[in-house]
């Protein structure tokens, strides 16, 4: 284990930027690659995810896209939502989605879906911008996703889908950090620790 930085905030925003950048390099055809082998690795190590409620995300920045993933989870009947920012600084709400639910542009123009269920995943497919062997998560610095994994009980099923190259050595995780139980990316499933 590295010894962490003085400066704890600071080292994160600079290394938030180091693998933003590395992950927005990625040609787009190459992402697609990519995202179909996490894809395949998700639908073989994880068949009882299959008609569970899955919180999912729209992706942005280079981020696995988790939208074929969720259709066909949807074929074997799981219940998929977006996370909504109901507030600032407080846990995520999950909105339930379906191929041509109704959506607003919310947070970052991601879409909210309208008129739709509140629902509490069993599963929840996150992205980091980095991560690190013991399923800690560096994110975007909202702690939005800390907040809603404490503020759920029973504890969801918490998968995180990342892109090899944002692997690093720690985040050097505070106590509010809520670590992943499985990081998956296109060199295959790894649980945490």
């Amino acid at each position: 284990m590295t010894n962490p930085p003085e400066d704890i905030a600071a080292w994160r925003k600079a290394e938030r930027a180091r693998l933003l950048a590395l992950r927005d390099a990625l040609p787009v055809a190459e992402r697609r690659a990519l995202d179909e082998r996490v894809t395949q690795h998700i639908l073989e190590a994880f068949p009882q995810i299959a008609g569970r409620t899955l919180g999912f995300y729209w992706p942005m920045k280079g981020e696995f896209d988790p939208r074929v993933l969720v259709l066909r989870l949807r074929e074997r009947g799981s219940r998929t939502a977006l996370p909504v920012v109901v507030r600032k600084a407080a846990p995520l709400e999950y909105r339930e989605w379906w191929p041509g639910v109704e959506t607003k542009p919310g947070v970052f123009d991601l879409p909210i879906p309208q008129g739709s269920p509140v629902l509490v995943p069993e599963v929840v497919l996150m992205p980091p911008v980095g991560f690190d062997a013991a399923g800690y998560r560096l994110g975007y610095g909202g702690g939005y996703f800390d907040r809603t994994l404490a503020s759920l009980s029973p504890q969801p099923l918490k998968i995180g889908v990342a892109r090899e190259l944002t692997r690093i050595v720690t985040i050097h995780p505070q106590p509010y950090d809520i670590p992943m139980d499985f990081v998956v990316t296109e060199a295959g499933v790894f649980p945490r620790g």
